[in-house]
């Protein structure tokens, strides 16, 4: 039985960015990671600017340009309400959110998270791969037992981690609570190859008829896709047409050059899900930390993920480096910032699905004129920006029920 300084039980983003920053820092680390190839989970796959800006701090900004990260730099907002000209005369440079940041960066997900356990296992972590977790423990001696190709195992840690996701084993069998909000709308993602022709710099989100789609490209001709409706239509996209009929949604009157989308070819599963929000109100126990999704997640209608997952691994690296004090005393502080970070993305992402992800003539109407109301009174787009800069740079008063009611005009 070996022992560690830390067992990192997940070796996707969260994980592996963890392993190597620790690792190179001079910390013995165990990553067991489930799979033996990552695979397109249609998720993950775009960082906010102020996610970005995590990226940078924790120095893994080159890592992942190296592996083909692209930065998108404009962003038009199309509705059904008005025209293309409308919406592109409003084209927003995406280089204003962070300073020093071009833009959001995308890089695909398998790539993204084998990119990262490279450097963890070149930093000196130990890498397991199809290791099935079948216990953990935390307190006074943290431990994982496991099963792998050569057999079963068990090491012990000074602290265990878990980084495996949404439907976490360690956060279960630490019984931290998950509090999660009822789904809002369905959501369905694709990869597309062949799209050369559209803009490799620009990302947009729309809305027409029963329908509300977003491009996010990724360089050289691969733009993911993803597309929100309504949850009673849940297998609007399901069946051997699927693919074909979420390719056909793009096509929108207000969005012309959605037909290069439209006639793209595939590159990935399409995938569909719920959305909504899960957290927990202390993501860690003595002995232990959550973090990514681990610790719960935000509606992906806002893409916050990778960007709520480098802060996660930004604080708790910062704390494990700073002093051998690795208690839960220690950790507070990271629990205390991931709460109220999650409740303003929370806000942000709920005002976001209420314009965006709902359908029908008193949605489109509602849209249309929070476009008009929004022109000439920015402040009610703020929960925009505290999707692009982070949540932590609008003031309280943002989050409010009474800024929900001005901005809906309830």
């Amino acid at each position: 039985m070996a022992d560690y300084d830390l067992i990192i039980v997940g070796g996707g983003i969260a994980g592996s960015a963890l392993a190597q920053i620790m690792a190179a820092a001079g910390s013995s680390v165990l990553v067991l990671e489930a799979s033996e190839v990552f695979e397109d989970r249609v998720r993950g796959e775009w960082i906010a600017p102020w996610g970005v800006k995590e990226v940078v701090r924790v120095g893994l900004y080159e890592l992942l340009m190296g592996a083909g990260g692209h930065h998108v730099q404009t962003h038009v907002t199309y509705d059904e309400s008005r025209s293309a000209e409308a919406s592109e005369a409003e084209i927003l440079p995406l280089s204003i959110f962070a300073e020093g940041i071009a833009g959001p960066l995308c890089l695909g997900h398998p790539r993204h998270c084998q990119t990262l356990m490279d450097a963890a296992v070149a930093a000196g972590a130990r890498v397991v791969r199809g290791a099935q977790v079948s216990e953990i423990g935390a307190g006074a001696q943290p431990f994982a037992a496991w099963r792998d190709a050569d057999g079963d195992h068990r090491a012990t840690a000074r602290l265990l981690v878990g980084a495996d996701g949404r439907a976490s084993f360690v956060r279960e069998n630490l019984g931290v609570p998950l509090n999660q909000d009822p789904p809002h709308h369905m959501f369905a993602g694709l990869l597309v190859e062949g799209a050369e022709a559209w803009d490799a710099t620009r990302q947009v989100i729309g809305a027409e008829g029963q329908f509300g789609f977003l491009a996010f490209p990724q360089g050289s001709g691969r733009v993911r896709l993803y597309g929100s409706y309504a949850l009673d239509q849940r297998r609007r996209f399901s069946g051997a047409d699927g693919t074909a009929n979420f390719l056909a949604a793009f096509l929108a009157e207000c969005a012309p050059a959605n037909r290069i989308l439209a006639e793209a070819r595939p590159a990935g599963p399409l995938l569909s899900y719920f959305n909504n929000d899960a957290w927990t109100d202390q993501p860690f126990v003595e002995g232990a930390v959550l973090i990514g999704d681990a610790a719960g997640w935000n509606d992906p209608i806002t893409g916050q993920g990778l960007s709520i997952t480098y802060r996660d691994v930004r604080l708790v690296s910062e704390i494990l480096r700073a002093s051998s004090d690795w208690s839960a005393a220690a950790l507070a502080p990271y629990g205390e910032e991931r709460a109220e970070r999650l409740r303003r993305l929370r806000f942000s992402a709920a005002l976001t699905a209420a314009l965006d992800a709902e359908f029908g003539p008193e949605a489109a109407e509602r849209r249309r004129r929070h476009h008009e109301r929004s022109a000439a009174d920015p402040s009610l787009k703020a929960h925009a920006i505290a999707v692009m800069a982070g949540p932590e740079v609008l003031p309280p008063d943002v989050f409010t029920p009474e800024h929900w009611a001005r901005v809906l005009e309830l």
